[in-house]
């Protein structure tokens, strides 16, 4: 069974390139919590700066120096290992123990700020993140500008490559585990392997809709999602479709693929047999996911990069930054930008 792994450029593929990720500091994340922690509480929530350092293995390190198991630290995402990152941990300390928290830096991990709060981080309890990247040795800074402009309406909203694992090795499995083909028992590798088929099928339906020219149009049946939420509504015959695409040009509404999973898509008539059939050839997999018990939901096929700027710091060095929403994937935008080269580096295990 064939998997196509060539999803369609909104923009055109670019023609020049760029280095990213020569130096850990060329991409730095700084999370976005929807809330501040109540300085009161249980958990300390833990505000860390790390360089080159995985997310797992920092949350390991805290639950040791705090004298606790891994369970009773909670993060709300997970952060890329060759970067420099901050993000938000927290940790159950009795509320009577005092925590020197400058005991806990080192070289590639400081703390910058910690307060008390009544309750552990949970994962997905993330805003956003802002991203500050670096691009090196860019051949055409003249693309590269244009490009930049364009992105500012927006670029497809597809899961990163880090979804899919090393040579797709995520999509694979996952594949083998719908077709009893492989067995996992390590709960998180499962759920990994399946969300990794689940991203390929909805990446698969965006990358169509742009192929065949109505990434922005509205059709009859669509799942529309409001801007700034994952409310939706379906664009039924009784509505004005006008109206309806007034409001996805000024970015007040996003059209949205599925998320595969049982029971029926939120999308009807003409949109939904257009989804079934782009997906048809691979009717094997999406039963797979209906019986595996996971149900449908729908993502936005459009992502708008928040806050974006660029600045020139050399002929061929640029420093970009942005802000995107929980979910989303700073390489769907590097994409649109250039051909990104990174250094090579041994798969993450």
């Amino acid at each position: 069974m064939q998997f196509p792994t060539e999803f369609t450029y909104l923009y055109g593929q670019p023609a020049g390139s760029a280095d990213i990720r020569t130096e850990a500091e060329d991409f730095q994340v700084f999370e976005q919590l929807p809330f501040e922690p109540d300085g009161e509480g249980e958990h300390f929530f833990v505000y860390i700066r790390k360089t080159g350092e995985n997310t797992d293995w920092v949350a390991r390190k805290l639950a040791r120096f705090c004298h606790t198991t891994p369970r009773e630290v909670g993060y709300a995402g997970k952060k890329d290992r060759h970067a420099v990152t901050e993000q938000w941990f927290s940790v159950k300390v009795p509320i009577k123990r005092e925590v020197d928290w400058t005991l806990f830096n080192s070289k590639t991990i400081q703390v910058l700020k910690a307060f008390r709060h009544g309750k552990k981080l949970r994962l997905g309890a993330l805003q956003g993140n802002r991203f500050r990247l670096r691009l090196r040795n860019v051949s055409n800074s003249q693309e590269l500008a244009q490009r930049i402009e364009q992105v500012r309406g927006g670029v497809p909203n597809y899961f990163g490559e880090q979804r899919f694992g090393f040579d797709w090795g995520n999509l694979s499995k996952g594949v083998a585990l719908i077709n009893g083909e492989l067995k996992e028992r390590q709960r998180h590798k499962k759920g990994l392997y399946i969300s990794a088929v689940r991203s390929w099928c909805f990446n698969h339906l965006l990358s169509q809709r742009i192929t065949q020219g109505h990434w922005l149009q509205v059709q009859p049946g669509d799942a529309l999602m409001l801007a700034g939420s994952h409310s939706c509504f379906c664009a039924d015959e009784e509505q004005d479709l006008a109206a309806l695409q007034a409001r996805l040009e000024a970015q007040d509404l996003h059209l949205t693929g599925p998320m595969w999973g049982r029971g029926e898509p939120l999308s009807s008539g003409e949109s939904r047999l257009w989804e079934r059939l782009q997906l048809a050839p691979w009717q094997q997999v999406l039963d797979g996911l209906e019986n595996l018990g996971l149900n449908q939901e729908r993502r936005a096929l459009r992502l708008v990069p928040a806050e974006l700027s660029a600045q020139q710091e050399s002929e061929s060095q640029w420093l970009i930054e942005f802000s995107l929403p929980s979910g989303a994937f700073a390489t769907s935008v590097l994409r649109e930008l250039c051909q990104v080269n990174t250094p090579a580096r041994e798969p993450e295990s």
